[in-house]
């Protein structure tokens, strides 16, 4: 059976029911304190938005998706794949994400993919469905099913922030990658999303910051860039 978070209570259950699976997150609910169900637009213009927010800080991703959905109001996949490259551009989207928004809005014209029909599937069959688009990766399809469709069983393994908070929770020496973490989730079905949920409330309990889902590969290109920096003051 499929279950859905759309409600405090939902998540609130959700989470009685995984404690009972799991009581070693008993410490880890504790720490965390309450927290509150997440829900974001689903569709089209949910997956456009997660695609832009891919690799950006939450300040960019905010103002290029409000710029983006003030542009094509209603927001309809077909006036947004043909729009104009350099209208789209001026908005603050990259090539890459153009071709990503355009690829996703001629699979869903051409019936290549039901994003309502995805909303009714497991959490493999909808990952499964939504990766086999241009641009969506394992991160971005997760949070889609999580946030957006609010899949009680969608589990973001590769999101930076779930790893790093599990390494605390757990003791580990290291964070573990999105191949170990999502092993260490399988007794967490059917309520994975509901885990995640509590790594997030948990990683903010413990960094004492606010916490958003972080992409892999996100944290590394600043390190890069910091490197490069530091060479060229010392050349210089």
């Amino acid at each position: 059976m499929t279950h859905f978070l759309h409600t405090d209570a939902d998540l609130q259950d959700g989470l009685a029911r995984l404690l009972v699976a799991d009581p070693r997150l008993q410490p880890i609910a504790e720490k965390a304190g309450a927290f509150s169900l997440r829900r974001r637009e689903a569709g089209f213009p949910g997956l456009c938005a997660i695609v832009c927010g891919q690799q950006l800080s939450t300040a960019s991703a905010a103002a290029i998706r409000a710029r983006l959905f003030a542009a094509f109001d209603p927001f309809h996949h077909d006036a947004v794949r043909r729009a104009r490259a350099d209208r789209l551009k001026r908005l603050g989207l990259s090539a890459p994400k153009i071709k990503s928004i355009r690829e996703i809005g001629k699979a869903v014209a051409k019936g290549r993919i039901d994003l309502t029909a995805v909303g009714n599937m497991d959490a493999d069959q909808a990952h499964a469905a939504l990766t086999a688009l241009h641009g969506i990766g394992p991160w971005t399809a997760d949070i889609y099913l999580l946030f957006c469709l609010g899949h009680a069983d969608a589990f973001p393994s590769g999101d930076l922030a779930v790893q790093e908070s599990a390494r605390i929770a757990f003791g580990l020496r290291k964070r573990p990658d999105a191949k170990s973490l999502t092993k260490m989730a399988e007794v967490w079905r059917p309520w994975r999303g509901v885990a995640a949920h509590l790594l997030w409330a948990y990683y903010h309990a413990v960094k004492k910051r606010d916490v958003v889902p972080v992409q892999p590969n996100g944290r590394p290109k600043k390190a890069a860039k910091t490197k490069t920096t530091k060479r060229k003051k010392k050349n210089g």
